[in-house]
């Protein structure tokens, strides 16, 4: 069994990270965090194979800690700017998944993960064809991933046409309230619809804790689907 410590500064959605990660064949929970320091305490202590670990900690930021973190790190995180995604693998995490996402998505990368490991799962020497068939089965869930069409379904509709009506920025949890649909499904389509080009997505950064984020249309239409 592959061994996950699940470290994000909002208890709840750590454990919904945690039944994810405990639906998926071969994996167990060995614990969660809500700290950075806690995390480099029991990584040290339990030994995880694989950290799913969020950047916006109460203390630090994850990947402040990454390199003092014993096992493989799996970034989970809404920060999608390209400086904190070079931070994070620069320090050595094996991925970068984007919050929010749904159990499918973070299977698919756990399944690639532990195809990965089997893969490296020798003493001896590696010729570089291994080596570069591990570092696809690793990233593969990446590529393999279908673009999803928010705007098709009902849902999906409705938070666009929330943000449309919008006279400047709206955040995910004045959407959700306005729509009577919970905040991490309003947070999961404002972001598809951002990945789509519909919407932009803006930071605002208040006196402590977490970035806000903030979404306004875009005016765009978005590229027609290939499928």
């Amino acid at each position: 069994m592959i061994r996950v410590l699940v470290v994000d500064d909002d208890y709840r959605v750590a454990e919904l990270h945690a039944r994810y990660v405990r639906a998926t064949d071969g994996f167990t929970v060995a614990g969660t965090v809500q700290s950075a320091a806690r995390a480099v305490e029991l990584s040290r202590t339990l030994q995880p194979d694989l950290i799913l670990l969020d950047l916006y900690l109460p203390d630090r930021l994850g990947t402040d800690v990454l390199p003092a973190l014993t096992g493989d790190v799996l970034m989970v995180t809404a920060a999608a700017d390209a400086a904190q995604v070079r931070s994070a693998l620069g320090h050595g995490a094996v991925g970068y998944l984007i919050k929010p996402f749904d159990d499918s998505d973070l299977r698919k990368r756990l399944a690639a993960y532990a195809r990965y490991r089997t893969q490296l799962a020798t003493d001896r020497p590696l010729a570089q064809d291994q080596v570069d068939r591990a570092l696809r089965t690793l990233h593969g869930a990446d590529r393999s991933s279908r673009a999803r069409r928010p705007r098709t379904t009902p849902t999906g509709k409705l938070v666009a046409d929330a943000v449309r009506s919008t006279d400047g920025s709206v955040t995910a949890s004045a959407v959700a309230e306005r729509l009577g649909v919970s905040r991490p499904t309003a947070q999961r389509y404002l972001a598809d619809l951002a990945a789509d080009g519909t919407v932009r997505v803006e930071l605002r950064y208040g006196a402590a804790g977490r970035p806000e984020h903030l979404y306004a249309w875009s005016g765009e239409n978005p590229a027609p689907d290939p499928g």
